[in-house]
């Protein structure tokens, strides 16, 4: 636009300068004899026009001079012609310079288009060169996309691969862990039979040796009365019996005392007269034993009178005493479980001095009796400290009585619900152990324990949680009585023994609600305090106080 201005501004110039040199030599300029029809057009509009000479007029009353008149006229019209032929070269010039303007701007219209069309051109190649480098740009993203989908899939597929094969090992690992188990279980099963077998064996040779032992009495005996009847007649021949005497003999012991029944001057069989015995006076009947005191109803000060009482017992019947709690603690708390030891199983582990089993076949028994015993013991410790009770006891406990399962980050906890069991009552998800095991301590030194002020529940009601969780596959029941001693001994109570004859109405307990266990170790520890102060009273020593 601006090359057009100008072109246009240099056509006007020139054209300019060419009318200044026309009227410069008396000829009318391009734009007057171009404009020259268009005033007598506008003449007619009212604008200036070329006027045509006139004829002068004569003046009035004067002759007309004709030559004069056709002179004139002749010049005007030769003027006019004049006038006519410049107009007439004026515009031929005037459409020249008007065609040489037009080509001029067809020539400036051209060379814009072309600069235009090269412009665009121009744009053009920049608009491709930049679509190309976008679908460049495009073909690079999709490259590097494509690369990263695969780099992504290949890595999936590692991943997949490497979660297949840590899932086969899984399954590999599960499979001997579950082979494991099973010839565990088939190991146990083996020994459970032998040790059936064994029980069997040494009830039959028992049985047998008892039978041997009544043989060998009913021999001596009848060898004893032989023997008696033996002398009896020899006696009777010597003194001289007649035939239907009494032959019947009598231990000195059978004979009944007749002190003080026989009549003076008394005379024999045999004629001899014997002299009245002495007769001794009667003794006095013996006093009435003292009634017993009623025991305090406070069972930590009735157990803490019991212990005085116990103290003051001869060295032999505090070791008796031991010895007996403890056969009877295992004796009841095994048959619980479902395993009944006799009480020579029990003397032979109990007794300190048997170091070595003399019977092989009492080995395995024996060795599980002296491990529960040991757990009692560890418990008694546990009874007089103040460390905590954690789930880490708890497993301490159980290694106590199994100690092939390792130490106590190798022991585990129950992984399945066991099919065959002696408690019917619902157990704890395997899953659900660690969290129900948690939360029984945490409730244990929680804030509500000492709000209730009563240990025989608290203990009662820890023992009822985990039994009710069954952590472990075996022996649940021992080591949750173990613990419900140990809070009780801490409170100053007796640990409780629940009798194998209360064995049903324990399981019961166990399947119904807290309260009823809970009244049910109450009785049992009322009736271990009223059983310990009896065999205190046998043995003659009142309480005192």
């Amino acid at each position: 636009m601006a090359a057009s201005k100008k072109s246009k501004k240099k056509a006007g110039t020139k054209v300019q300068k060419k009318a200044k040199a026309s009227r410069a030599a008396g000829k009318p300029s391009s734009r007057a004899s171009k404009h020259a029809p268009k005033a007598k057009k506008a003449g007619s509009k009212g604008k200036p026009s070329i006027k045509k000479a006139e004829p002068a007029k004569r003046p009035s009353g004067a002759k007309s001079k004709k030559p004069a008149a056709s002179k004139q006229a002749k010049v005007d019209s030769t003027k006019k012609a004049q006038l006519a032929k410049k107009a007439q070269l004026a515009k031929q010039r005037e459409r020249a310079l008007a065609q040489k303007a037009k080509e001029k701007q067809a020539q400036q219209k051209a060379e814009q288009l072309a600069r235009a069309a090269a412009k665009e051109k121009q744009r053009e190649k920049k608009l491709a060169e930049q679509e190309r480098a976008r679908l460049k740009r495009e073909a690079a993203a999709e490259k590097a996309r494509l690369v990263r989908e695969r780099d992504k899939a290949q890595k999936d597929a590692l991943r997949e691969k490497e979660r297949l094969r840590k899932e086969k090992e899984a399954e590999k690992e599960r499979l001997r862990k579950e082979k494991e188990r099973i010839l565990r279980e088939k190991e146990r099963e083996k020994e459970r039979l032998r040790k059936e077998k064994e029980r069997e064996a040494y009830r039959r040779a028992r049985e047998a040796e008892r039978e041997r032992v009544r043989t060998e009495r009913e021999a001596a005996r009848r060898a004893l009365e032989g023997r008696v009847a033996q002398q009896a007649k020899e006696a009777q021949r010597i003194s001289g019996l007649s035939r239907g005497g009494s032959t019947r003999v009598y231990r000195p012991d059978a004979i009944p005392s007749q002190s003080g029944t026989t009549r003076e001057g008394t005379t024999t069989a045999r004629g001899v007269h014997r002299p009245p015995p002495v007769r001794t006076p009667l003794r006095p009947p013996a006093p009435p034993a003292a009634p017993r005191p009623a025991p305090p109803a406070d069972p930590e000060t009735r157990w803490a009178t019991i212990r005085q009482r116990i103290d003051k017992m001869p060295e032999r019947f505090r070791r008796e005493y031991s010895e007996s709690f403890d056969m009877s603690w295992i004796h009841h708390d095994s048959a619980l479980e479902g395993v009944v030891y006799t009480f020579q199983e029990l003397k032979t582990a109990i007794d300190a001095n048997i170091v070595i089993v003399p019977d092989s076949s009492l080995q395995p028994v024996c060795e599980e009796i002296r491990r529960h015993k040991q757990a009692i013991e560890w418990a008694r410790d546990l009874g007089t400290s103040d460390s905590p009770l954690t789930a880490e006891v708890l497993k301490k406990l159980y290694l106590l009585l199994h100690p092939e399962e390792g130490d106590l980050k190798s022991v585990k906890y129950r992984k399945e619900i066991p099919q065959h069991r002696l408690y019917f009552h619902e157990y704890a998800a395997p899953d659900k152990i660690a969290v129900r095991i948690r939360q029984a301590f945490e409730w244990l030194h929680g804030p509500e324990p000492p709000k209730l002020k009563d240990p025989v529940r608290v203990a009662a009601r820890l023992h009822f949680d985990l039994l009710r969780t069954f952590p472990f596959p075996e022996d649940s029941g021992k080591v949750a009585r173990l613990l419900m001693n140990v809070i009780l001994m801490r409170a100053g109570l007796p640990p409780v023994i629940i009798h194998s004859t209360e064995r049903q109405r324990y399981y019961d307990a166990l399947r119904g609600s807290l309260p009823t266990i809970v009244h049910m170790v109450g009785e049992s520890m009322k009736n271990s305090l009223a059983s310990i102060e009896k065999v205190l009273d046998e043995e003659g020593l009142a309480p005192t106080g």
